[in-house]
């Protein structure tokens, strides 16, 4: 009988983290939780950060578990019998956050949260000194405030210290990467992010970044996706109490994982990495990068084997969420599947948003903000549970369509096949209009797509799979994929127009 191998994918998310358990049989992968933890920022003298010291504590409480053998959490995908051998550790994270050590490796300071305020402003700063189109062109990546460019010229408008006492400077999971291995490198598809790299296989945009004044000295080299960094150091070993185990640079940034694992992905389909997010792309074999590309909102990010996601973000499930928290608050508490099940029970197209508006970035009561937005526009507002979650569903469906629209323009290509992977992926009701509002078929799955990418390139870096179409074929053998047939008629196409036109109007107001 073959051994089985396995290979841990520490999967850190903005709400929250897990350490996962993959065992690979040779042909499957079986995958459990072993370890979930809360990881919410910190608020202190008006400062949002993260606490990457207890993030930490909590990888290393999970390697702990996973060493002594404690029985795994619920199986998500598959199901693991027993343990194999431990054959690797990777680590992804969200986009755009870091941190800055010092000479000896010690950190500076709690890594500040992409929602922190102190990018305010700091764009038109930028702005008066490169324009957009010449970022847009240095580096591949959409202008977006709280990219770590504009995180970091924020701290040389505000003189902030820690820029002069810096020797290293780490995205996020390059950060928990070296502190399991103690080498410091920054991993390609998380550093795209940054919107401070070269787009495709060029190194720092250094220019760029002493045009602005931001410091260079501490940028760390660049490393491929399955590059082997090292065991685990000793003081990993005693403290988690386990054998040394070769970590990896796996595909770091989360989406990047996800979409490495997307079965079936290929030059005739589009996908959606679906959760509080959308996101929206296709993969190409190198960056697109023109003036239709940077005036439509796409963006130019890593992927696998040296591939680009060329994508747009948009907002995805934060809408419905947010209305949830609320209603929670109000003493109304609504499991999903009976949100989806009151939707279902609610007429179709009633009313649109644009999800993107400003309106609902963070709003102190999304139902109500919903409701003030269709007023906004002249439409009848939702007026109970079921309806808001309907107009939110179906305008993210909508979104989606002009999104692809919007890709098959700049890429002279309209895919045949949509491909969800993530939370979203489960939402039957939204995967549903999904494929009626875009004319496509659906395929909906992985639910744990991060993680499944992120052990996938571990695999094929340790000669496990011989490469990413091996792995995605793998992945697939290892999940349940759901088709969705499209079945919209002519409404929607008369919904789109109403999208686009409330969309115009906040613009112009």
């Amino acid at each position: 009988m073959e051994r089985s191998r396995d290979f841990l994918a520490i999967d850190l998310g903005a709400s929250s983290g897990r350490v996962l358990a993959a065992r690979w049989d040779g042909s499957r992968f079986a995958l459990q939780e072993v370890h979930r933890f809360a990881n919410e920022p910190v608020s202190q003298m008006g400062r949002l950060q993260w606490n990457a010291l207890g993030i930490w504590s909590e990888v290393k409480a999970g390697l702990a578990r996973y060493a002594a053998g404690q029985p795994c959490g619920t199986a998500t995908e598959g199901t693991a019998e027993r343990r194999g051998e431990l054959a690797g550790i990777g680590v992804d994270t969200w986009g755009v956050d870091f941190a800055l050590l010092d000479r000896v490796g010690n950190l500076l300071g709690n890594p500040y949260h992409y929602r922190d305020r102190r990018t305010a402003g700091v764009m038109a700063y930028a702005f008066d000194r490169v324009s957009p189109r010449d970022v847009f062109r240095a580096t591949g990546v959409q202008p977006m405030h709280y990219n770590t460019l504009y995180q970091l010229l924020a701290m040389v408008h505000s003189k902030d210290p820690q820029l002069d006492a810096a020797a290293t400077m780490l995205t996020m999971p390059n950060l928990f990467a070296y502190w399991l291995t103690g080498v410091a490198v920054a991993e390609r598809t998380h550093a795209t992010t940054t919107q401070c790299l070269q787009p495709g296989a060029g190194g720092w945009a250094t220019g760029l970044m002493e045009t602005l004044g931001i410091p260079t000295r501490f940028l760390p080299p660049v490393v491929e996706p399955g590059t082997l960094l090292g065991p685990t150091s000793a003081d990993v070993t005693v403290a988690a109490g386990t054998l040394a185990a070769p970590v990896f640079a796996v595909a770091s940034h989360d989406t990047a994982s996800a979409v490495a694992a997307i079965p079936g992905l290929n030059a005739d389909s589009a996908y959606i990495s679906s959760g509080t997010w959308s996101l929206i792309g296709v993969e190409v074999p190198t960056p697109l990068i023109t003036d239709a590309v940077l005036a439509a909102g796409f963006t130019n990010e890593g992927g696998v084997a040296g591939t680009t996601r060329l994508l747009r973000n948009v907002a995805g499930l934060w809408l419905v969420s947010e209305c949830r928290r609320r209603w929670l608050r109000d003493g109304r508490e609504y499991g999903w599947d009976e949100l989806i099940a009151m939707a279902e029970r609610s007429p179709g197209l009633r009313s649109v948003i644009d999800p993107d508006d400003p309106g609902l970035l963070n709003p102190p009561d999304m139902p109500i903000a919903v409701q003030a937005l269709c007023r906004a526009t002249g439409q009848e507002p939702p007026d109970d549970v079921g309806a808001i979650v309907r107009c939110c569903l179906d305008s993210l469906a909508l979104k989606c369509r002009a999104a692809l629209d919007d890709l098959a323009a700049v890429t002279g290509r309209r895919p045949a096949t949509l491909r969800i992977v993530g939370g979203g992926s489960q939402n039957r009701l939204l995967c549903q209009l999904t494929a009626d509002a875009c004319g496509l078929p659906v395929v909906a799955g992985p639910v744990e797509a991060t993680a499944l990418g992120n052990v996938m390139v571990q695999a094929i870096a340790a000669g496990e799979l011989g490469s990413v179409a091996e792995g995605r074929a793998a992945v697939s053998a290892s999940v349940h994929l759901d088709v969705y047939e499209p079945r919209g008629g002519p409404e929607w196409e008369a919904a789109l127009f109403r999208l686009r036109e409330v969309a115009a109007r906040a613009r112009t107001q």
